[in-house]
């Protein structure tokens, strides 16, 4: 009976032991203090976004942070005026806490801007032809109700007829190379840290990490989606990611449409 009594007793806490342990798997933070590599200084409000778990952070006032992260998760590090960084997530660092991480400063430098001064004759109708003239509206696509694409004066004929004539297909172009990638949108939309810190930026430099796809990618989707030049030039960084999400999910309502047509066929 005394044997008995020990063989449950080992049982019982090794079993608990091992829930303890999953259970700190599951919720494993790593912490961080973000340093100015020139001055020593904290920086705050310093992006930290986790590659992996797609969530992110930011540094309070003083440099620190703390994000959900397991072992080989790849962090992001971003603030203005320093170079971007990716540090991998180790037993170390899970092991010890906080680590101090310092940022370099960059070379900060002006392009040079040209302005065209207009040249006003005092005759109304010359004049107004001067005037540079930007042209926005929205195409519908066949087959999506109620939905539809902003466009250009450029994209007219080439990409939204190629759209309404063949929607399958000119989607499929887009997002059928990086399904993986454009998974994340849902998630990326879904935590609020990470939409705030795009809605602050215009360099899509958060945009191209988290969906793992080069500067040209990123343009040429946003391009065939046919949204304006205007629109482009000028949206911070979450509203280009909710206009590619948009995108993205008439896509595969077509793509699904599609494969259901084919396989009655």
């Amino acid at each position: 009976m005394r044997y008995l009594l020990i063989l449950i007793f080992s049982l019982t806490a090794a079993l608990g032991y091992s829930q303890d342990s999953t259970s700190t798997t599951a919720i494993t933070k790593v912490k961080g203090t973000l340093i100015s590599t020139t001055t020593n200084l904290p920086l705050s409000e310093a992006n930290i976004v986790n590659i992996n778990q797609v969530v992110g952070t930011a540094t309070n006032d003083d440099g620190l942070f703390e994000i959900r992260a397991k072992v080989n998760d790849t962090l992001h590090l971003s603030y203005i005026g320093y170079k971007s960084i990716k540090v991998r997530v180790t037993n170390d660092w899970l092991k010890f806490g906080n680590t101090e991480i310092g940022m370099t400063e960059l070379a900060l430098a002006l392009e040079e801007v040209t302005v065209k001064q207009l040249q006003l004759t005092g005759y109304l109708e010359v004049d107004m032809n001067q005037v540079p003239v930007t042209s926005n509206n929205r195409y519908r696509i066949s087959g999506l109700p109620g939905q539809g694409y902003e466009a250009g004066k450029p994209n007219i004929a080439t990409k939204v007829l190629g759209a309404i004539f063949n929607p399958a297909d000119f989607l499929y172009n887009m997002f059928g190379r990086k399904p993986n990638e454009m998974h994340k949108l849902k998630k990326m939309k879904k935590d609020d840290e990470i939409r705030n810190q795009l809605a602050k930026r215009f360099d899509r430099e958060m945009l191209l990490v988290l969906l793992q796809v080069t500067k040209y990618d990123l343009d040429e989707i946003v391009n065939q989606c046919n949204y304006s030049k205007d629109f482009i030039n000028t949206a911070n960084d979450l509203q280009i990611l909710d206009a590619i999400s948009e995108c993205y999910e008439e896509y595969k309502v077509i793509k699904r449409s599609k494969e259901r047509k084919s396989s009655k066929d």
